[in-house]
């Protein structure tokens, strides 16, 4: 395994990270703890989580995630070896948010986050988390594949230095190592980093967006701060939900697998995506990787990114996912990537 710095901290994280969203939805508790044996004997330390978590989130699973972890944790006693990061839901403003989640109290106030911080430790059976993220912004914005921004007047949302302040104090009161935020602009990054200065509060670290061969928009406007303020990318989605695999091409529906599941997940299913997985899936071919090794190792070799954080349902694709960190792209695969994407430029955000 090789792991990287999280941001300024001393952290080392293993370069490829566990995702966990699909315990206690699409698998199990036993297959949760098989995955964290494999993954761990593997040099994997970062283990990613979410109060939200399984997903898609219902009120009837919400949480199991974490439980699978602490349960975990409780037999096993390697707490200190792996680096433990969950995240605080967001406000809900669409139908494909959840508003369930303590009672659709999940603005980014103290009272809020302090229940959402208590509620997964108690969870995870942990008495601190190593990173403490917010999943999404308390404000409308462009995210969740939205590309043009939402141009919302009095969104009544929590100013990012009441958010950092509360995340200050968790830090000080030994519950959070560090603090990271996910789903997040160039201009929110910004705020916090200048809010941290301002007010002397505690630096957020890294920053958890998606990032995968269908959309390297963070390289737009975010990857500068990684250079030069050193926030270190959490990479998720890599295989934008399994469709750089090549399972999904052709209409093909493979059975138990998330899009034959859920409809919801239908970020990277229109055309123009599906041209480029295509395209992508030859280039993988020709080059003697697997399409999913391909797109992994693209990602791994990004400077930008601490951790590429991949979801597996079975020990067979976390095994091939792990795989991917000795797997140097040669000229020929990054050439022929970059033509592809000069080609098909983000076709799914």
């Amino acid at each position: 395994m090789l792991y990287r710095k999280l941001g300024k901290t001393d952290l080392d994280v293993s370069l490829i990270g566990l995702g966990t969203m699909t315990w206690g939805e699409q698998n199990s508790e036993a297959d949760a703890h098989a995955q964290l044996d494999y993954a761990l004997g593997r040099g994997v330390n970062l283990i990613d989580a979410a109060e939200m978590y399984p997903v898609p989130p219902r009120p009837e699973t919400q949480g199991l995630t974490e439980q699978h972890i602490g349960t975990w944790l409780a037999k096993t006693g390697r707490r200190r070896e792996i680096v433990l990061t969950s995240k605080a839901t967001g406000p809900a403003f669409d139908a494909n948010r959840p508003s369930h989640i303590r009672n659709g109290e999940t603005h980014h106030n103290r009272k809020s986050l302090t229940a959402a911080l208590h509620g997964s430790l108690k969870r995870l059976q942990t008495d601190y988390l190593d990173l403490y993220q917010l999943h999404w912004p308390d404000r409308n914005t462009n995210i969740f594949g939205q590309l043009g921004y939402p141009w919302v007047e009095n969104d009544a949302s929590v100013a990012i230095e009441e958010s950092l302040s509360v995340l200050a104090d968790f830090v000080k009161d030994g519950k959070v190592r560090h603090i990271g935020v996910s789903n997040e602009t160039p201009w929110g990054l910004a705020q916090f980093l200048r809010a941290s200065e301002n007010l002397d509060l505690p630096r957020i670290v890294s920053i958890q967006n998606p990032y995968n061969l269908l959309n390297r928009s963070f390289e737009i406007g975010l990857s500068e701060f990684t250079h030069r303020e050193r926030v270190s990318l959490l990479a998720y989605s890599p295989l934008a939900f399994g469709t750089l695999s090549g399972k999904y091409l052709n209409g093909a529906a493979p059975a138990g697998s998330r899009l034959a599941l859920f409809e919801r997940f239908s970020r990277y299913a229109n055309p123009q995506a599906q041209t480029a997985v295509q395209a992508y899936v030859g280039l993988a071919q020709q080059v003697g990787l697997s399409p999913a090794q391909m797109a992994l190792a693209f990602v791994n070799s990004r400077p930008f990114v601490a951790s590429n954080l991949i979801g597996a349902t079975t020990l067979e694709q976390l095994q091939e996912n792990i795989d991917s960190v000795s797997i140097q792209l040669s000229e020929e695969a990054l050439l022929g990537i970059e033509a592809i994407h000069t080609r098909h430029p983000n076709p799914g955000p």
